[in-house]
């Protein structure tokens, strides 16, 4: 598997301008793309897009579903174009932060045009496009019923609701699906809406020549509709039904204890060591319904395939964990063979072993490279540019769960020496521009693609970041003001991304 030498941005729609609070799949997201292609930018990367829990401070990393849309990505103005909403329901705005999402406000604002909007598409009657989406997508049915308890049962996990249903015995939900037949309706058009509009976001990517690249989360939330309806796929207890064990990361770069993500662990094998062909079955349709959606999957924690850290679910931090061996080539040989061949960039950071480089390396997928971490350590760091053993990469300045670069230059955390790495390695003395430092050296490498956050191609400081790990609350949240992206910003990455080969 190979990519083109090519460049492009990390921005997630969320993080999109627009007047309703969040970024949508509207027209600051075609605007988006028209920047990209007037830089002469090849790719689009973005966070996962799937349903997001308040519960875990919006994180999309930890989805209700891993098929879904995140119902707050809908766009406004594309509803007022399909007729399901007034003009009149879009005045009027609360005074919603330009640089911010308020999540909370932003749901309460979202639920409400989404109700109204449902209720238009309720008065005008059939919509075959409507039933032929409904028919297709096989897992809305679980998801919308999901939801649907899941606001009978005041937002309870789906493990607190009645016995019958943990159990989802027959009978039971039969009778609910016909209580909530209005309400598991009502999903099921928020999940036409979406990915009706992606439907546009894809087919305007593709005719700029912008190749969109998604982010795959190796692990799914407890409260999710697919642990629910997939109960055999993971590692439950029988009686609790929570998980027996949990995911994380042992200590490292960014935490002393580890990171205890708390997902459940997949139940990769039977009883005698039989492969267990219903979650092999639930990631084929997982990966076959994200290529729908996205031309290139970064899969997250792909080390997570050949080996993962185990944590036991009553231990509160990641250490007490131990190394799992994972499924290995079993598991990519049957995605192959089910899927053909497909576009995968490994998420090969963190403690990396010879055994995951040779599983990447076997099916040919690009690993990453993250130039802040290449001046922590000698001139052996495989980060640096110039250590890197083969073009089958991707460089980054930094990803979401870094600092901005002008914010790791201006950190007290980080030492004066690696600073000092930088600059000599760049070959510039204190210019105040040490994004576009970071910039070059990523699009001058032999790196197949380069990726930018946005927040680097505008110079933006620590305040800017995504996400700090390890940490529960306030992530997600930056926005870009639309007035930032200029024409001088637009012909300056142009310009560099021409002269280092790769427009």
């Amino acid at each position: 598997m190979s990519f083109k030498r090519g460049s492009g941005i990390l921005m997630h729609f969320s993080s999109l301008p627009g007047p309703y609070g969040i970024g949508d799949l509207g027209k600051s997201a075609l605007d988006f793309i028209d920047f990209l292609r007037d830089c002469k930018q090849q790719y689009w990367q973005f966070l996962p897009i799937g349903p997001s829990s308040q519960v875990f401070d919006s994180s999309p990393y930890m989805s209700l579903s891993a098929f879904a849309g995140n119902s707050n990505l809908i766009s406004p103005e594309l509803l007022v174009e399909e007729g399901y909403l007034a003009e009149s329901d879009l005045a009027n705005l609360a005074n919603f932060s330009e640089y911010y999402v308020e999540f909370e406000q932003v749901i309460s604002f979202k639920e409400s045009l989404l109700r109204k909007a449902f209720n238009a598409f309720i008065i005008s009657g059939k919509n075959s496009k409507f039933e032929t989406f409904c028919t297709r997508t096989l897992w809305l049915e679980d998801y919308a019923l999901f939801m649907s308890l899941r606001e009978k049962y005041e937002n309870k996990a789906w493990y607190e609701w009645p016995e019958t249903l943990v159990n989802r015995e027959k009978v039971a939900l039969e009778l609910h699906k016909y209580q909530l037949e209005k309400q598991i309706l009502f999903h099921k058009f928020v999940q036409f809406c979406f990915f009706d509009q992606w439907a546009k976001i894809r087919e305007y990517a593709t005719a700029s020549g912008i190749t969109l690249i998604g982010d795959l989360p190796i692990y799914v939330g407890l409260d999710s509709a697919d642990v629910w309806a997939h109960q055999d796929c993971f590692r439950l207890d029988s009686l609790s039904h929570k998980p027996t064990h949990v995911s994380g990361v042992p200590p490292d770069y960014f935490s002393e204890t580890g990171q205890r993500w708390g997902n459940p662990i997949y139940k990769w094998k039977l009883a005698k060591g039989k492969n267990n062909a219903s979650l092999y079955a639930w990631w084929v349709e997982r990966l076959r319904s994200l290529f729908e959606m996205v031309d290139i999957a970064r899969i997250d924690h792909f080390r997570g395939f050949e080996s993962y850290w185990e944590i036991p679910e009553a231990e509160e931090t990641a250490i007490n964990g131990r190394w799992v061996k994972g499924p290995g080539t079993e598991f990519f040989d049957e995605m192959l063979k089910q899927l053909g061949k497909v576009p995968i960039i490994a998420e090969d950071l963190g403690i990396i072993t010879p055994e995951v480089e040779e599983l990447r390396d076997h099916y040919g997928f690009p690993g990453m490279k993250i130039l802040q971490f290449a001046f922590d350590s000698d001139e052996k760091n495989p980060y640096l540019p110039h250590n890197f053993q083969s073009s089958n990469c991707l460089v980054y300045t930094g990803t979401h769960d870094n600092d901005t670069c002008v914010g790791w230059y201006f950190s007290n955390t980080v030492a004066r020496q690696n600073k000092e790495k930088v600059l000599r390695y760049a070959n510039c003395h204190g210019t105040g521009e040490i994004h576009w430092d970071f910039i070059r050296l990523a699009l001058s490498s032999t790196a197949c693609i380069s990726i930018i956050p946005l927040q680097d191609v505008l110079g933006f400081g620590g305040d800017c970041r995504m996400n700090k790990p390890s940490t529960e609350h306030g992530n997600w949240r930056w926005r870009c003001g639309s007035r930032f992206i200029t024409d001088s910003v637009k012909m300056r990455l142009e310009n560099e991304t021409v002269f280092y080969g790769r427009g």
